[in-house]
Parts: structure tokens; C-alpha cells; sequence
């Protein structure tokens, strides 16, 4: 199957210069979304994941659905406020400004085998800052997994040291 064709591109949104991949034209076809989810979920396989991570929003669409195919726990990274229980948090860099995401403290255990799947690579902030908080709670990553790459941002070269895979490529 085609998967980038199941994908709108919206010119100018949220603002003017970037092309928005919108991903809900994807998830809505039942086999296009399996098709995603199977794809992840074979690479993963034989990675002895405890847990799937994924940041709000669009990475608790996939990552959810990734963690119930795995069997495995479904950790979600979320902006500040958002958790109920106590919280380790993260600041990141963004192009214009900085951004905050936090986890439960007890979300895993030491030694916790994670892979993360969000919907969009782009510069890789928003990972990184979500590989550190799983790593300074004594989490392993053992794979990152995304549907769609921007290759032009180099957001890969930012997580050089993690093993990296993404379904469909963009070069903006």
C-alpha cells in the first residue's frame, strides 16, 4: 500500500512556510492504519520491549495502538499539567522558544526496555527531550519508530546514537 498517498499536506498551516502532514486522512482508513501499525510493530519484534512511549498527541494515536498489538504497557509524555501523579520533567529547545513535557515518576522501572513512536521526526527535539526523561527514570531505548521522516530538518542526525526508524520520508 501507498501510505504517503493516504496522507493530506496542507500548505501554510499552522502557519506560512511549513507544509502540515496531516496524518488523520491516514488513521482513518482501517487498513491503512493497520498497515502502520503492522510495519512498526514487525520492526520491533524480537527488541524485548517492556513498554511503548509516545508524546502527546498525534504519538498516543500510534503508540497506543503499536503497545496493544506488543501487549506491552503504553506510557504516555505529556505537556506540564496534564499527569496526575508526581512528575519528572524536561525543557527543549524549539525553533522559536522552548517546550516542556513530563512523565509520571513511576512510569518504569529501572533497566526497562522502551521504544517511542510518534507520528513525525522533524528536528528531533521533542524525542530527544522524551529519551532523556525515560533514560533519568533508569529506561533503556531501544528503538525509536516514526511514520513520517522531514528529512531536510536532520532531526536523525540528532539521534545518531539511538537506533531510528520512520515508514515514509519527506524531504520538507
Amino acid at each position: 500500500m501507498d501510505l504517503k498517498s493516504k496522507i493530506r499536506v496542507i500548505e501554510d498551516f499552522p502557519q506560512e512556510g511549513i507544509s502540515f502532514k496531516d496524518i488523520t486522512t491516514l488513521i482513518k482508513e482501517g487498513d491503512a492504519f493497520r498497515e502502520v501499525v503492522d510495519i512498526i510493530c514487525h520492526d520491533l519484534k524480537g527488541k524485548d520491549i517492556d513498554y511503548i512511549a509516545g508524546p502527546e498527541s498525534r504519538g498516543f494515536l500510534l503508540g497506543a495502538a503499536v503497545a496493544y498489538s506488543l501487549g506491552v504497557g503504553f506510557i504516555p509524555v505529556r505537556k506540564p499539567g496534564k499527569l496526575p501523579a508526581e512528575t519528572l520533567s524536561h525543557e527543549y529547545e524549539l525553533e522559536y522558544g522552548t517546550n516542556t513535557l513530563e512523565i509520571h515518576r513511576d512510569a518504569i522501572e529501572k533497566g526497562a526496555k522502551v521504544a517511542i513512536v510518534d507520528d513525525l521526526l522533524a528536528t528531533g527535539g521533542t524525542i530527544l527531550s522524551v529519551a532523556k526523561l525515560i533514560e533519568s527514570l533508569g529506561g533503556e531505548i531501544v528503538a525509536m519508530e516514526f511514520l513520517i521522516e522531514l528529512e531536510t530538518l536532520k532531526g536523525r542526525e540528532r539521534l545518531d546514537s539511538y537506533y531510528v526508524n520512520s515508514l515514509i520520508k519527506y524531504d520538507r
